[in-house]
């Protein structure tokens, strides 16, 4: 990484406004300028006078140099010509962003959405580079991250992807410092596949955690959670090594265990008895796990990959399966050789 950009202020506009949109604009903020962009006016408007977002992530106050706007080709226009647009939308949200952006001067693109795109089954990086074309740097900026204790600047670390280089340099450049670390890879692939199956997993989780059934059922659906990221991660073309690391290994750990995790709480819900849409309702905020397990089973079944604690998680979500059922399914299923090659079952 080049010294320069280490202290170089930048330009940076963050498309969405939600709870992560809003932590990583706060972060970046004590360095860049930067300017947070949410389609809602009024919303906006409280914001910029509250000074803080009082309905996704209240109680983190925005630094002097972070600015908000509804004006949608303001903050495109910020970015300007070396700066960084990063789109903090959910998955369902990213090609109707793109297609908003099409047309217009695009420096540099990264986002922070995690899944699969329900109609098509396309990751963030396919989607992009239909909309967008291959001209634009590109990449996914993604990791083990809580919005509220990024917003608090507590100590996180995330890893930038892309086949660019000079892009992962200049993200390098502009996130990394303070308390937030920021790591490279080129496996984009890998990189999202792990940020999208691990929401499906934290729901498996949350069910088992909210029907008491210990710490050594969480630890066991947590590693061969691990083993199905892998093996559907390298169908796709993945490097089984990214799933060991960051946004592997560590953003499953973290969305399991964490009380934050949206997805988890999801699944504590359906294990109280709630409905799914009672849960979601409740929760106020996106649940990516939910889309994204009804996306990833599909694709599964297409490529011929073994996922069976996905597909349960589907099944009590979409299917009408109980899921004191989804447990019983799992545990009945035959033993079987431990591992995490690609190829096993």
């Amino acid at each position: 990484m080049q010294e320069h950009y280490k202290s170089a202020p930048r330009k940076i506009s963050v498309l969405g406004a939600g709870a992560w949109g809003t932590a990583v604009a706060i972060a970046v903020a004590a360095r860049h300028d930067v300017l947070l962009w949410g389609r809602n006016a009024a919303a906006m408007a409280d914001m910029a006078r509250a000074r803080d977002n009082t309905h996704y992530l209240p109680g983190y106050p925005f630094p002097p140099a972070l600015q908000v706007t509804a004006d949608f080709d303001a903050a495109v226009a910020h970015a300007g010509q070396d700066g960084l647009l990063i789109a903090a939308c959910p998955v369902a949200g990213l090609r109707p962003l793109l297609q908003a952006l099409q047309g217009k001067a695009i420096p540099n693109i990264v986002w922070l959405c995690k899944g699969f795109e329900y109609d098509t089954g396309m990751l963030p990086h396919q989607i992009v580079r239909e909309v967008l074309g291959e001209a634009v740097p590109a990449g996914a900026l993604s990791g083990p991250s809580f919005a509220q204790e990024v917003a608090k600047g507590l100590p996180c670390a995330l890893t930038i992807a892309s086949s660019d280089a000079a892009l992962r340099e200049l993200v390098v450049g502009a996130v990394h410092g303070g308390t937030m670390r920021v790591y490279s890879s080129e496996d984009i692939v890998g990189v999202e596949v792990g940020g999208a199956v691990k929401n499906v997993l934290a729901i498996a989780t949350g069910v088992a955690d909210g029907m008491g059934l210990g710490l050594n059922a969480r630890a066991a659906l947590i590693t061969r959670g691990l083993a199905e990221i892998t093996r559907l991660g390298t169908a796709l073309g993945g490097n089984i090594e990214t799933f060991m690391g960051l946004t592997g290994m560590g953003d499953l750990i973290l969305t399991c265990t964490g009380d934050l995790s949206r997805n988890r709480r999801v699944g504590l819900g359906l294990a109280q008895g709630k409905s799914l849409d009672t849960v979601v309702n409740e929760l106020g905020h996106v649940a990516e796990g939910v889309p994204c397990a009804k996306a990833v089973r599909e694709l599964a079944r297409r490529l011929g990959v073994d996922m069976p604690i996905t597909n349960a998680v589907a099944s009590v979500l979409f299917d009408g399966l109980q899921p004191a059922d989804l447990v019983q399914g799992l545990l009945a299923r035959d033993p079987r050789y431990e591992s995490f090659n690609p190829a096993a079952k």
